[in-house]
């Protein structure tokens, strides 16, 4: 096939490298900064460039963008997309995008299905992309409600063969409140507790200073946009955190060590029963 990747940052660059090293398809490229795909050029992680003129060679097509910008791109270029080719995005939320994108394809004739790649690091960019990124992740779609089974079977053998080692198809809901959950507050909390005034490298700091400030390290532009496009579940799941937090300070107040002990001992055993 044909595959085009819109956006050649962090995903996909790292979606162009494993193609290339992977699959016989060839992969075409396009990123707003030139410099970017002449440089995934120069790394054989793209076969050529994806213009507007060869925008309907594609069999199948990446957004890699953010979600504003995914949405704008695929409104803009809809009437250049060849009916029955398929754009997946990559983007962190799914409810702002998908009704709108699945009612675009429907005018114009190509298939969306919303997509979800769970990986990452803490740095952005084509300079980090990695061929390996994917190995052992999930990829989550999210298709419409007259999907196509062969079109959901075709992604899910892709994906496989790309180090992907889920293919979890799940409705849009499902998927903002589970990643509220699994993502978006992680990085809240991570980066609300770097902002402690105690926090500096120091030879004392332990390993778990370092595994809770890892995704404090982001994005910020990318970052918050999820987070309002996502802002309910997200906001339920931290209300709920504060509050459970504050059960840890009330007991420490108290200087009640049967209440801290009953809190420290649920949480090992939920984090038991979850490993």
């Amino acid at each position: 096939m044909t595959i085009g990747i819109i956006g050649l940052g962090l995903i996909g660059g790292s979606l162009a490298k494993v193609l290339r090293n992977r699959t016989d398809h060839t992969v075409l490229g396009g990123d707003v900064q030139d410099t970017v795909v002449l440089r995934a050029q120069a790394f054989e992680a793209i076969h050529g460039e994806l213009r507007t003129e060869n925008l309907p060679e594609c069999d199948i097509l990446f957004l890699a963008l953010y979600p504003q910008d995914a949405l704008d791109w695929a409104r803009a270029n809809a009437q250049n997309i060849r009916p029955g080719t398929v754009l997946v995005d990559c983007c962190g939320v799914k409810g702002a995008l998908c009704p709108a994108l699945f009612a675009l394809a429907k005018e114009h004739g190509f298939i969306f299905v919303g997509g979800h790649p769970m990986a990452g690091i803490e740095y952005s960019g084509f300079a980090h992309a990695q061929s390996h990124l994917f190995e052992g992740a999930s990829m989550i779609l999210v298709p419409g409600e007259d999907a196509d089974i062969g079109v959901l079977h075709m992604l899910k053998a892709l994906f496989l063969s790309l180090g992907f080692a889920k293919v979890p198809v799940v409705t849009a809901e499902e998927h903002d409140r589970v990643i509220a959950y699994t993502s978006q507050l992680a990085h809240v909390v991570s980066s609300a507790y770097v902002k402690c005034p105690h926090a500096k490298k120091d030879s004392l700091a332990a390993g778990s200073f370092q595994d809770m400030t890892r995704v404090a390290q982001l994005n910020a532009e990318m970052w918050t946009q999820l987070f309002l496009l996502n802002r309910a579940p997200l906001h339920e799941e931290l209300t709920g955190l504060i509050a459970r937090l504050q059960a840890y300070a009330d007991a420490l107040q108290a200087d009640d060590d049967r209440a801290l002990y009953d809190l420290l001992e649920e949480g090992n055993r939920i984090k038991v029963a979850l490993t």
